[in-house]
């Protein structure tokens, strides 16, 4: 009889349920944590949230709600910009490619080819054009809104325009050195 306790007293502590991140049949998406309601805002996120009751995490939110009204670029700085070098060659490299010209080691086993970045419709697209595409993702490819930041989005925004700027830089503002050893009589027409 007090092993019939024991066990009514384990399933109570160990009762089935879903656990975080896995998979259920239940939802169209597959899987089993909901997302939050539409509207619902955090009032704290992050590690420090859940170890000092949320009074530390209050400025994630804040940081993440700024990140996503933005527009444009946040101010380029050396740290951004290998921030979205890492987030890059995580989450964008395997189909894009090392420079952005959509030939990734994925596409070279057969997925879907991307659009290259050095083409002039994206050269001349706007900054949130690459966060929002991102975000929700394009095409065949997926939403990445539940895995990269928003912090990180705009980090990998800017990182892909030093890949375009790596690949069409006017010749008149590359340094002198650089100019005297590509030559005046190669520089092509329009200056690039």
């Amino acid at each position: 009889m007090l092993a019939g306790c024991e066990q009514r007293m384990r399933d109570m502590y160990e009762q089935p349920r879903y656990d975080p991140g896995e998979s259920s049949t239940l939802w169209p998406d597959g899987k089993a944590g909901r997302p939050p309601v539409a509207g619902t805002v955090a009032w704290a996120a992050g590690d420090l949230a859940a170890t000092s009751s949320g009074r530390r995490g209050t400025d994630i939110p804040r940081d993440v709600d700024r990140a996503e009204q933005a527009a444009a670029l946040p101010p380029l700085t050396p740290a951004l910009l290998a921030r979205g070098r890492e987030r890059y060659g995580i989450y964008c490299l395997p189909c894009h490619g090392a420079v952005g010209d959509g030939d990734g080691p994925v596409v070279r086993r057969g997925f879907p080819r991307p659009p290259s970045y050095h083409q002039e419709r994206l050269r001349t697209a706007p900054d949130r054009h690459f966060y929002d595409v991102i975000s929700q993702g394009f095409g065949v490819m997926k939403p990445y809104a539940d895995r990269v930041t928003p912090q990180d989005r705009w980090a990998i925004t800017a990182y892909v325009r030093a890949l375009q700027l790596s690949q069409h830089a006017p010749f008149d503002r590359l340094p002198p050195r650089l100019q005297a050893r590509i030559g005046v009589a190669s520089a092509p027409e329009g200056g690039s």
